[in-house]
């Protein structure tokens, strides 16, 4: 039995990925950053079909940045391009976080399930790679210079009078960006090291690089096994994880930059050249390839919700802006939809707490909701947000008067909120919807409102979507509400829908 794959498999941020296959099954981690829960744990039977089965930690710190109490937040930083691997029945993971300026280790015996024991380590790990040598472990990691650090047997610590050193150096001539992204493995008696670098010269885009070496100190041997975007902008697919299926065939996990949507990931052929995994098919990474691996049913990666809950617990394919405040937001305090409660004062939509999200695809997709303003008090904003550094908001505020207004609003450069358009509304109940494209590079969403969810208005102006560093992550689609004049108000959103189109 087999079954065709179609690249991406996500057209959506899921990036910075490893893979491993534990039997039969295959296990994928990926970066969150400041999204939580985070470090998302995702399985899969065939390499197609994923479902988003746990996340490690429900919040990673409980500090002001963490949980947007300090007006700037750790937008693009938190959890970084994590290493999973399996050992000795026990599952492994480790990242660094830039704002902690500390390296995390967990673990657990159950993957899907945990619970996953902590461990803190002093200092930044970039991009780190977890290797088991017999009864030693290590990690690798840097940017350019490669470094290799031995940690105690239980990884809880870096082992006293260990090997602490630079492993390899990677070439600086004609390389704007040296070698980071390290994935390391063991295989039939040769050490191999993965990563990414980006060339200044020839085609200028990011390939996939590896190093082997019989001695894990001893002398790597260098070659570039993958340098290809698939037509998309000159941009490489690369970084990533290489594995093997329970048929022994090989497949690589990488990711391409994808402008506004995020960083998407491609499953791609192996094949084993003079002892290296060269990626692709002659060089090339293929739109389709077969995999010898059975069909599943297929899990969304972003789904709609009716907010029908037995508990207060949200389906996995939602996650937090920053850590959530449990006080302020509730799906049964009224059954059958979402309560987002204001709990402290804030001028800006990048600084509200719990405002909810989930990925956007593309190439193009849309988010609605039915909002019910009757209990938002004066100064108050909810609504819908195209969450990056260059947001648009679409939503309701109640006015000093007392009166209500849809408005649509952007960043104005100092992550403050700038008002495009504002129109007066008189319904307590008001329909949100955005619409997000990314086919064939456009990257623009359109702000609508209606009364009655027939009768659409377009406000404000198209934005025109950006990926920038300061986030680091794709454009996702949240509900907000917050306060700037007193606390205690709240929304009660009855359904968000969601809807993919191909074009």
């Amino acid at each position: 039995m087999s079954i065709i794959v179609t690249n991406p498999i996500f057209w959506s941020d899921v990036p910075d990925v490893d893979v491993i296959r534990v039997e039969s099954t295959f296990y994928m981690v990926s970066t969150s950053m400041h999204s939580m829960p985070g470090c998302p744990i995702m399985k899969s039977h065939n390499l197609r079909d994923w479902e988003i089965v746990s996340y490690v930690y429900d919040s990673l710190e409980a500090n002001r940045a963490h949980q947007l109490k300090d007006e700037k937040g750790i937008y693009g930083q938190g959890q970084w391009a994590t290493s999973l691997r399996y050992h000795n029945d026990t599952y492994y993971l480790c990242f660094s976080s830039n704002d902690m300026n500390q390296f995390y280790v967990y673990q657990t015996k159950d993957i899907e399930n945990g619970p996953w024991t902590r461990s803190v380590i002093d200092g930044i790990y970039h991009d780190p790679a977890l290797l088991f040598d017999q009864d030693r472990v290590f990690v690798i990691y840097g940017c350019g210079d490669i470094r290799i650090t031995e940690l105690t047997a239980d990884l809880t610590a870096v082992k006293p009078d260990g090997v602490d050193r630079l492993l390899l150096e990677t070439p600086k001539e004609n390389i704007g960006l040296r070698c980071e992204g390290c994935h390391a493995y063991q295989l039939n008696g040769e050490f191999y090291l993965l990563f990414i670098e980006w060339p200044s010269d020839g085609n200028q885009r990011r390939r996939q690089v590896c190093y082997r070496s019989t001695e894990l100190l001893g002398k790597y041997e260098r070659k570039v096994i993958l340098d290809d975007d698939m037509g998309y902008r000159n941009k490489g697919i690369a970084q990533g994880a290489i594995f093997d299926t329970p048929n022994k065939e090989w497949y690589a996990m990488l990711f391409q930059d994808h402008d506004a949507v995020g960083r998407i990931p491609y499953i791609l052929p192996v094949e084993w050249e003079q002892g290296w995994p060269m990626i692709g098919i002659d060089g090339k990474a293929p739109e389709k390839l077969e995999i010898n691996l059975p069909a599943d049913d297929p899990k969304p990666l972003v789904i709609s919700d009716d907010f029908e809950y037995g508990k207060n617990e949200l389906a996995l394919n939602w996650q937090w802006n920053h850590n959530p405040d449990s006080c302020y937001w509730s799906v049964t305090e009224r059954s059958g939809y979402l309560r987002l409660t204001t709990g402290h004062l804030t001028t800006s939509v990048l600084t509200a707490p719990n405002t909810l999200t989930q990925r956007t695809e593309g190439p193009v997709c849309s988010g609605t909701i039915l909002l019910d303003a009757s209990n938002m008090k004066l100064g108050d904003f909810a609504g819908l947000i195209a969450l990056q550094s260059n947001f648009g908001t679409v939503g309701i505020k109640r006015k000093e008067n007392g009166e209500y207004a849809v408005a649509m609003t952007i960043n104005d450069g100092n992550d403050q909120e700038k008002v495009v358009e504002e129109k007066r509304f008189t319904n307590e109940q008001i329909y949100l919807k955005m619409i997000f494209n990314f086919a064939d590079s456009v990257d623009e969403v359109t702000f609508h409102y209606s009364a009655d969810g027939q009768d659409w208005q377009p406000i404000g102006k198209t934005l025109q979507m950006k990926y920038t560093l300061d986030h680091f992550m794709g454009y996702r689609m949240g509900i907000f509400n917050y306060a700037t004049k007193e606390t205690g108000g709240y929304v009660d959103i009855d359904y968000f829908h969601y809807d993919k189109k191909e074009k």
